[in-house]
C-alpha cells in the first residue's frame, strides 16, 4: 500500500485538552491529531491526497501535475511523495521565485521536480476546463490535482477522519481554505454539529467550494468568518499574542495559518458561549506545521 511505503500513521489520535480558557458552559476539548500523520505529509494535505494516489498508481499513471503559490504545503507534500515513490510532479506556481526561492521551492528543487512559474493571469485560469484540457494535451501522462487537492476524491480520504472517531462529539471544527476537507467530513455525515473557521476572507465563496464538492445538499453545518486576522497567511497581534502563550495542556505544535486561527476562534467562541452547555468539542488538527525530511 502507499500509506506503508511512505510511512503514513493513521487513525491519528484522539487527545483531551485542558486549557485555562474562559470556559463557562464547561465544554470539553478534544483534538484529533491528523498533524501526526507524517513529519511532511501531514494532516489533510494526505487524507485528501490518498485517494488521488491511489487511483494514479491504479492508473499506472507516473506523473503528477497541481498548483500552489511558493509556500503551499500542497505542493511540498505531492513533492515529497513523487521524490519517494520514484514519481515526476509538475508545481505551476504563481509568480516567480527563481531569484529568491523559499524553502518549499528549495526542497522541491533538491527532490527534482519540475516547477513552471506562471503569471498571475494564467493562475486565475487553473479550475477553467480549456485551460486544464489543453495543459491536459501538453502533458497526457499526468494526473492534474487542483489547488490543495481538493476534489471528488479528496473526499474519501477525509471522510475516513469520521470513520476513526473513538467517541461522541457534539461540536467538530475545522480550518476551511479549499473546502474539500469540509466536503469530506460532510459527506460521511458525522452525528455532530460541523462548524468551520474561514483561513481568508471569503464569506459566501468557502461556502459555494464546499457544497460544490458535495453529491448533496447537507445540513447541521456553517463556516465562521470572523477569525482569519486579515486574510490567507495574514496575522494579527492579537493572533500572535494568543500563540505565544496558547495555554494548552498538553502543549501543541501551532502555526498562524492553520492551526493557530482554529484554536484562537475556539477560545474566543467558548467565552462567548457559541456552544451548547457540557457539550464536547473536537478539533481538527490538520497539520501545517512545517518539518523537512533530508
Amino acid at each position: 500500500m502507499l500509506s506503508t511505503l511512505l510511512g503514513i500513521c493513521t487513525p491519528s489520535a484522539e487527545q483531551q485538552l485542558f486549557t485555562d480558557w474562559d470556559n463557562p458552559a464547561g465544554c470539553e476539548l478534544w483534538v484529533k491529531r491528523d498533524d501526526l500523520i507524517h513529519p511532511i505529509i501531514s494532516g489533510n494535505k494526505w487524507r485528501k491526497l490518498a485517494a488521488n494516489l491511489a487511483y494514479a498508481a491504479e492508473q499506472n499513471c507516473r506523473h503528477l501535475v497541481s498548483f500552489g503559490g511558493g509556500h503551499s504545503n500542497h505542493l511540498h507534500a505531492l513533492g515529497y511523495v513523487a521524490r519517494q515513490l520514484g514519481w515526476r510532479f509538475t508545481a505551476l506556481v504563481r509568480g516567480d521565485y527563481r531569484h529568491q526561492l523559499t524553502p518549499t521551492l528549495q526542497d522541491l528543487t533538491d527532490w527534482g521536480c519540475n516547477i513552471q512559474y506562471v503569471t498571475k493571469q494564467e493562475y486565475q485560469q487553473r479550475t477553467q476546463q480549456t485551460y486544464l484540457q489543453r495543459l491536459q494535451q501538453q502533458l497526457p501522462d499526468a494526473l492534474i490535482i487542483p489547488e490543495g487537492g481538493s476534489n471528488q476524491l479528496a473526499l474519501d480520504g477525509c471522510q475516513q477522519i469520521v470513520s476513526e472517531l473513538q467517541r461522541h462529539y457534539d461540536y467538530l471544527l475545522l480550518p476551511v481554505a479549499s473546502g474539500g476537507t469540509m466536503a469530506g467530513l460532510l459527506s460521511a455525515r458525522p452525528a455532530c454539529q460541523v462548524i468551520g473557521v474561514a483561513m481568508l476572507k471569503g464569506r459566501d465563496y468557502l461556502e459555494s467550494l464546499v457544497t460544490d464538492l458535495l453529491s448533496e445538499p447537507q445540513s447541521g453545518w456553517h463556516i465562521e468568518h470572523k477569525y482569519h486576522h486579515g486574510g490567507y497567511a495574514k496575522q494579527s497581534e492579537q493572533l500572535l499574542e494568543f500563540l505565544a502563550e496558547p495555554g494548552i495542556t498538553p502543549s501543541l505544535p501551532l502555526e498562524p495559518v492553520y492551526s493557530g486561527k482554529l484554536f484562537y476562534a475556539v477560545r474566543d467562541m467558548l467565552a462567548n458561549g457559541a456552544f451548547r452547555s457540557g457539550s464536547r468539542i473536537l478539533l481538527l488538527h490538520t497539520g501545517g506545521v512545517r518539518n523537512r525530511t533530508d
